[in-house]
């Protein structure tokens, strides 16, 4: 059996999307499957994920279109400049509205639904304890089916897997 190792760092809403799509379909595709999530990686195995925004400052691949409004406004690139991002009070809540919209009208699945789709299909998922205990997060703050554990303990399936990649 194929393997498939996945370390998640990011824990924005736009970030989680990578991980939980590729396990999936990876499991889907018979590989065995592990993502180890560390650092701000551990607010996508969070109980509560209602929480995750977009961050669009400082990214360039953020330009996105409108999820409303007539077919000419829906395409146009809408490129705000970093400044106007950093001074506007409430850009980034703006920002997770519109994507939740785009994710709403094209029929994506949620991340909590992601989530069960890959625990259904035996991925593992795996927090790092060390960034637990450093973040003062408690064991009861995420889902179940969760193991906590050291680096070493991911990196003899990384180490054996055919695909290993750092989200």
């Amino acid at each position: 059996m194929k393997k498939f190792a996945i370390i998640a760092t990011k824990g924005t809403l736009d970030w989680a999307y990578p991980p939980y799509i590729l396990a999936s379909t990876a499991a889907a595709l018979g590989y065995e499957v592990q993502i180890f999530f560390t650092f701000y990686g551990l607010q996508l195995v969070r109980k509560d994920t209602s929480g995750l925004k977009v961050s669009p400052l400082g990214n360039p691949g953020m330009p996105m279109k409108m999820p409303f409004g007539p077919k000419w406004f829906r395409d146009i690139n809408w490129n705000i400049p970093n400044v106007i991002q950093a001074n506007i009070p409430g850009f980034e809540s703006l920002a997770t509205a519109l994507m939740k919209q785009t994710i709403a009208n094209n029929g994506v699945a949620t991340i909590p639904e992601l989530r069960e789709l890959c625990q259904e299909a035996e991925v593992k998922f795996l927090a790092c304890q060390m960034t637990v205990e450093l973040f003062g997060f408690e064991h009861s703050d995420f889902i179940d089916g969760l193991d906590f554990v050291g680096a070493a303990s991911f990196f003899e399936f990384a180490g054996e897997s055919d695909i290993c990649m750092y989200m």
